[in-house]
């Protein structure tokens, strides 16, 4: 019996593996709901074009794979390590589920307030020589949200608590120049 095994483990086993190597692997499961942009890859540099050191556009956003249930998107923009706390500098709302971009620079009729008390963009701006990380986080609803002046990004998170059917997020890093 043990002459077997040896057998086995020296002769057919390599072969065995080889062949399941070759077996085709199972299909990879229906695509995830995705958020990317041509400007920056995930957990790299946001070009300065898009801070506040630069022109302070948007950069361009991709949705892919919106879940069809999903009758509107909506994006956050944030930076968890500024030193007053989270920064929001960018929240649009209502955009609609057939949507598969927003181009740079593009101003949305749906905004609410950022931490600069603007209704736009306001690109990585830390006031610190620190790396900052800058959250930009998608949601595929299930309803169109009710406009509210004045609304924050915490009024955002409420009302669309129960309504989240998918979700991604593209982390950028930026770090003010030093002259």
């Amino acid at each position: 019996m043990r002459r077997l095994l040896v057998l086995f483990v020296v002769v057919l086993f390599p072969f065995y593996a080889h062949a399941a190597e070759k077996a085709p692997k199972a299909p990879a499961p229906a695509g995830k709901f995705q958020l990317t942009s041509t400007a920056f890859e995930a957990n790299s540099d946001i070009p300065q074009k898009y801070t506040c050191q630069g022109s302070d556009t948007n950069p361009l956003l991709k949705f892919q794979n919106t879940p069809a249930k999903a009758k509107s998107l909506a994006i956050t923009v944030h930076d968890p390590d500024a030193p007053e706390g989270v920064w929001v500098h960018w929240v649009v709302y209502n955009i609609p589920p057939n949507t598969t971009e927003l181009p740079e620079n593009i101003n949305p009729e749906y905004q609410a307030l950022n931490d600069f008390g603007k209704y736009n963009y306001a690109g990585p701006c830390p006031s610190d020589e620190k790396q900052h990380h800058y959250i930009f986080r998608a949601y595929a609803l299930d309803v169109i949200l009710m406009t509210n002046d004045g609304m924050t990004m915490k009024d955002l998170e409420k009302a669309m608590r129960g309504h989240i059917v998918a979700q991604s997020e593209l982390v950028g890093v930026y770090r003010k120049p030093i002259w």
